[in-house]
């Protein structure tokens, strides 16, 4: 049986972090749940993306997730399959399936790890830098899959750099709280993978380790230290 491209996302991340315990493609939800979703999520959720979302929400001690995706990002992604290279076409698409799977998976460990308090801003920054430091390194793995070298060029990490980081724009947000959010993790989650840029295979595998274990507050304090040391 062929494994899907979220089964293959998952796995990787499962590989590099943790066993989650669950499939989370099971978590899966449709248009009109989304939409249900969203109605209870408030107000804020009126910014975040139609393309892709994930909810979610703690009941009787446990955490409930739902992965939403539209039918427009599917179609992007089964026309212009990624495992197949990566272009213009497909670079964006396969960034917000990424981050889903990221969160929903980072949330269910963290979750497990005892943070519970899902609903405070802490916990939502914590998974947007995550989740786009770890989209990083997947969008590296496939750029560097369809190189006879299997390195990445300047130019190649100049591209997924400006897809990721640089095409981001924060101020699109009316919500000050999510504004900030996007703007500071963009900003951090950029200045952190240049320094993950500089390491070999393994200690990169065990710097990322020892961030993901890290609350909010301490990764930013992780990344500033190395930025004051760069400079």
């Amino acid at each position: 049986m062929n494994e899907t491209l979220f089964s293959q996302i998952q796995r990787l991340f499962e590989r590099t972090y943790a066993q989650v315990g669950i499939n989370l493609e099971d978590c899966l939800i449709d248009r009109e749940r989304c939409a249900q979703l969203s109605v209870l999520a408030g107000r804020s959720a009126r910014e975040l993306s139609e393309l892709a979302r994930t909810f979610l929400r703690r009941a009787d001690d446990r955490l409930y997730v739902g992965i939403y995706y539209s039918r427009w990002l599917i179609d992007q992604l089964e026309r212009h399959d990624p495992r197949a290279g990566l272009s213009d076409h497909n670079i964006r698409s396969l960034i917000m399936f990424v981050e889903e799977i990221n969160h929903a998976l980072h949330a269910a460990l963290q979750f497990q790890n005892g943070a519970h308090e899902i609903g405070v801003e802490d916990f939502a920054r914590n998974l947007e830098l995550q989740a786009q430091v770890d989209t990083y390194l997947v969008l590296l793995l496939f750029v560097a899959f369809f190189r006879k070298t299997q390195r990445v060029s300047r130019t190649d990490g100049r591209w997924l750099r400006f897809h990721l980081f640089a095409a981001q724009d924060p101020h699109a947000y009316i919500d000050k709280n999510i504004r900030g959010r996007y703007l500071e993790a963009t900003e951090l989650a950029a200045s952190y993978t240049q320094y993950l840029d500089t390491l070999n295979g393994m200690r990169r595998l065990d710097e990322i380790r020892r961030f993901r274990s890290l609350d909010y507050t301490a990764k930013k304090q992780r990344i500033l230290a190395l930025a004051d040391r760069t400079a």
